[in-house]
């Protein structure tokens, strides 16, 4: 675990508390943390909704659905699938004006570059963390998550490069 997180609760480097990241968020954020080499649990979650996000508007609302659908499973007994019911929440777009409009406009087609420079700019990454590094992070941490059907579909959707990392997630 990193010593952010266990150092005192009321501070972090967003002047957030701990309570603003859900206990059942943090086992997923901890692995992205971890594989983009990422400080703080808020970078971690920014970047996985900015990735996200990013996915989401590659796909049709058939295949984001189907992807929800799945991380909404009730969560197993087993500690393996119990990272579910956190994840479906980080992959739901919390802004309702973007929500809609991802409804109502066709699947994006975007470039490799395209993603890449979304995550650099919007992410809001350390200095020393390259966008490549953190979209695997989510990428690996994601894949735990489904099923091998899922996996495949959205590696479908993905472009070049991107596809590229997912598969080596």
């Amino acid at each position: 675990m990193s010593d952010k997180l266990t150092t005192d609760p009321q501070k972090t480097t967003r002047h957030e508390t701990k309570a603003d990241v859900p206990e059942e968020h943090r086992s997923f954020l901890e692995k992205v943390m971890a594989g983009a080499g990422l400080e703080d649990i808020f970078d971690a979650r920014d970047i996985t909704e900015i990735v996200f996000r990013t996915m989401r508007d590659m796909m049709t609302n058939e295949v984001s659905d189907r992807v929800a659908s799945e991380l909404h499973q009730e969560a197993e007994p087993t500690e393996d699938r119990a990272l579910q019911n956190e994840v479906a929440d980080l992959w739901k777009d919390t802004n309702p004006i973007v929500a809609f409009l991802s409804r109502v406009r066709p699947a994006l087609e975007i470039k490799p570059e395209t993603f890449i420079r979304r995550i650099r700019e919007e992410g809001g990454l350390q200095g020393d963390v390259a966008p490549e590094t953190a979209i695997k992070a989510v990428f690996s941490a994601t894949k735990d998550e489904l099923s091998p059907e899922r996996i495949q579909e959205i590696a479908n959707v993905l472009p070049g490069e991107i596809r590229q990392m997912w598969d080596q997630a």
